[in-house]
């Protein structure tokens, strides 16, 4: 495994590659990996010829400077994963190399960056598609591997994707749970040992909505959920909303969509997760 830390060195020796008519995949990561992000990188695998693993905390898509800050950064075991994993190559760039000047450009993303995480994190998706197209823009990958955890932010990507004129397919993979069900995190290492104890309530409610659902409205299944998980002490829901799948719009009925998602992020004790559920996909 090569680790590269410039721009530079990244284009030049993707570009070697590329041209020995190499198929590239790229995981974009923010650090901090567990085995969902290594569940990517096998996808990558078996899926291309040359394997890019980016890990950058990318400050601009963080409206919280705390959350910056507590953001957990572990590279010397990331790198190990990493290389156990069959990544061919691990971009571990600084700020400075990634802004050598500050990014101003301001995206289209349209509808499904400005609902749920959108309303709750102003500037974060900007953030997001800024990080990601850079990403793009330095490796020209054929496919890029993004965790369905983060539901919302493969949605927005595919927007950016199409309104910059990217031409890479973007494939979304299935959340990889602990043994108790919660959604692995790279925050999960955050949360104290109560909450620890508390937080895999989120997924067990989320899959028992699915039985309520089926004799109950779209609003009473929300309530439901919300309360709940606002039930057990320590946790707190910011949002829980029943979506189509693809245009990210609340939804008041069942049958207005053949696919249905409810999203969910909660308050652990200060540790902010999120969730989601696929009710069903026809």
């Amino acid at each position: 495994m090569i680790t590269i830390n410039s721009v530079s060195e990244l284009r030049e020796t993707v570009s070697k590659f590329r041209n020995e008519g190499k198929t590239i995949g790229l995981v974009p990561t923010m650090g901090a990996l567990h085995e969902g992000h290594l569940s990517l990188v096998n996808r990558c695998r078996k899926e291309n010829d040359v394997v890019v693993v980016s890990v950058f905390v990318n400050p601009t898509q963080f409206n919280n400077k705390e959350d910056l800050r507590t953001y957990p950064r572990t590279e010397e075991a990331d790198r190990a994963l990493l290389e156990s994993a069959g990544c061919d190559i691990a971009f571990m760039p600084t700020v400075e190399e990634i802004y050598p000047e500050p990014d101003t450009r301001v995206f289209a993303l349209g509808r499904v960056a400005e609902v749920m995480e959108g309303a709750m994190r102003p500037g974060h998706f900007n953030g997001v598609a800024q990080i990601v197209s850079k990403l793009f823009m330095f490796v020209e990958p054929d496919r890029a591997y993004f965790g369905e955890k983060d539901f919302q932010q493969i949605a927005v990507i595919r927007s950016m994707v199409k309104s910059e004129g990217f031409k890479l397919e973007i494939v979304p993979c299935p959340i990889v749970r602990e043994a108790d069900g919660l959604a692995k995190s790279s925050r999960n290492v955050r949360l104290t040992p109560e909450m620890r104890k508390v937080a895999p309530n989120i997924a067990r409610i989320l899959n028992e909505s699915k039985e309520y659902a089926k004799s109950h409205t779209v609003g009473e299944t929300e309530k439901y959920v919300v309360d709940a998980i606002n039930s057990y002490d320590g946790m707190e829901i910011e949002y829980y909303q029943i979506v189509d799948g693809i245009s990210l719009e609340h939804l008041t009925s069942w049958d207005e969509t053949g696919y249905v998602v409810g999203c969910v992020t909660v308050y652990c004790g200060d540790v902010r997760l999120i969730d989601n559920i696929t009710y069903f996909n026809n």
